[in-house]
């Protein structure tokens, strides 16, 4: 097993390509994916000056991270897996940053959550860059209608994009055409690049990357194991 980096060493890596890339110091934000990992390794990071944190289940991050708000509360926390219509409440109540809006019923469902709740978290379309029929994320020739859709019904809420480019491929094709949808689009949040190609995410115009094995090493047996398809 490979020992993870230590955070001060991503975040010199991603100084370094945000420096490559003649973008501003600072213009890369860092997510944590702390999926699976217990609230103790979540704390050490905390510890270290770490605030943003990605998390895939919306069921994990209600049992993980309350008790670390109350001792972190500007502590920020990023859905960045699949959810559920019948989880958007919970996902609302839980996520200050929904980055995986990726079809009208989903927004029907969120919509009617942040009306319960009087607030709408950050969100962001998850786009199937690759049109992989394993994958979620609205396919590319629906995209820029949704995301037009999307910006009618929530407005500033709205601000980026995501991606996952498929794997055992070079990623940075993919990751431009995101970055150009996003700029047609005129949106400025582009979440892309994980802990194998995010540097090569931030030359394509990356403005958060999500980094979790670098950070954490491997991941141990997931924490909930009954995984129920997306509606």
């Amino acid at each position: 097993m490979t020992a993870p980096f230590p955070l001060d060493e991503i975040r010199n890596r991603i100084a370094a390509a945000t420096r490559s890339s003649h973008r501003e110091p600072g213009s890369v934000a860092l997510i944590a994916v702390s999926k699976t990992h217990p609230a103790e390794r979540v704390a050490t990071l905390l510890e270290q000056g770490q605030r943003k944190f990605g998390e895939n289940r919306v069921q994990e991050a209600l049992e993980k991270f309350p008790a670390l708000r109350g001792v972190y509360p500007d502590l920020r926390l990023h859905l960045i897996g699949p959810l559920q219509t019948n989880k958007a409440l919970d996902a609302i109540r839980a996520f200050d940053v929904i980055e995986t809006l990726d079809r009208p019923r989903l927004s029907d469902a969120i919509a009617r959550a942040a009306e319960r709740e009087g607030r709408v978290p950050e969100l962001l379309v998850q786009v199937n860059i690759g049109d992989e029929p394993q994958k979620t994320g609205i396919p590319k020739a629906e995209a820029e209608n949704f995301i037009r859709a999307c910006r009618a019904r929530f407005g500033a809420a709205l601000t980026g994009l995501m991606c996952i480019p498929p794997a055992q491929e070079n990623p940075v094709p993919y990751f431009q055409a995101l970055a150009a949808m996003a700029a047609a689009c005129g949106l400025p949040c582009l979440s892309m690049g994980m802990s194998a190609d995010f540097e090569a995410a931030i030359m394509a115009g990356a403005t958060q990357v999500r980094v979790g094995s670098a950070l954490f090493g491997e991941r141990p047996h997931p924490i909930l194991h009954h995984v129920t398809p997306a509606a």
